[in-house]
């Protein structure tokens, strides 16, 4: 074979082998694509769906009759609640009317790390519900603070407001303050306190911004 037709021959070999790989990559592409445009919505409804079913535990239906996740207004990282990125507070309404607000707290000082709180605050400022997210808590000591171990949270929490507990009152028992707590977990449930606190302060100070605001463009998938 001549050198002109190898040349040729390893020509139409690249051009065919590239051509190949072309086809795949573009049939890899409509296919992840398909996938994708397939899948994403069974999936954000899957997460809608959890996303309900936790302010359920801390929100009462008959408390508003909008969607919360429609009506979301965005809260910066830091500050009282103590994220360390941007979240969202779901505003409720009853009638049109500021029924209450379910905010996202972090708890840093917990005996193993963050704590994460969902926190359900009515307008008048009093608690509708606590729940703990995500915890790094000792099991069988620590993890009290979960709902699924103990009803600590709600008996703490619910109804509870600033305006009925002082200040200087929103501590554990063993600080002087007026928290339940168990015996040999005590840095867990006064980060938790102190969390619920000053998520309740942040929600007194805010009140009509958080209620007035527009609705953020992402906050169904906040």
């Amino acid at each position: 074979m001549s050198e002109e037709k190898l040349t040729e021959s390893v020509i139409r070999h690249t051009l065919s082998t590239t051509g190949i790989m072309i086809g795949f990559t573009v049939i890899g592409t409509v296919l992840l694509a398909a996938t994708y445009f397939t899948t994403r919505l069974p999936i954000l409804d899957s997460e809608r769906q959890a996303k309900l079913k936790l302010f359920a535990q801390v929100l009462s239906a008959a408390l508003h009759d909008n969607d919360l996740l429609k009506d979301g207004v965005a809260v910066p990282a830091g500050g009282d609640l103590g994220n360390r990125e941007t979240t969202f507070a779901y505003r409720a309404r009853l009638a049109g009317q500021p029924a209450a607000v379910v905010l996202e707290a972090t708890a840093p000082d917990g005996y193993s790390g963050d704590i994460k709180l969902l926190i359900a605050v009515r307008a008048d400022g009093e608690l509708a519900g606590v729940r703990v997210l995500t915890h790094k808590e000792t099991p069988g000591l620590g993890d009290y603070i979960d709902i699924a171990h103990s009803d600590w949270i709600q008996k703490n929490f619910d109804g509870q407001s600033i305006a009925k507990t002082s200040d200087d009152r929103w501590k554990v028992k063993k600080d002087g303050g007026s928290f339940d707590y168990m015996a040999g977990a005590t840095i867990t449930p006064r980060a938790v306190v102190k969390a619920v606190h000053k998520a309740l302060q942040y929600f007194a100070a805010h009140r009509e911004e958080i209620f007035s605001a527009p609705v953020a463009k992402e906050s169904e998938h906040g």
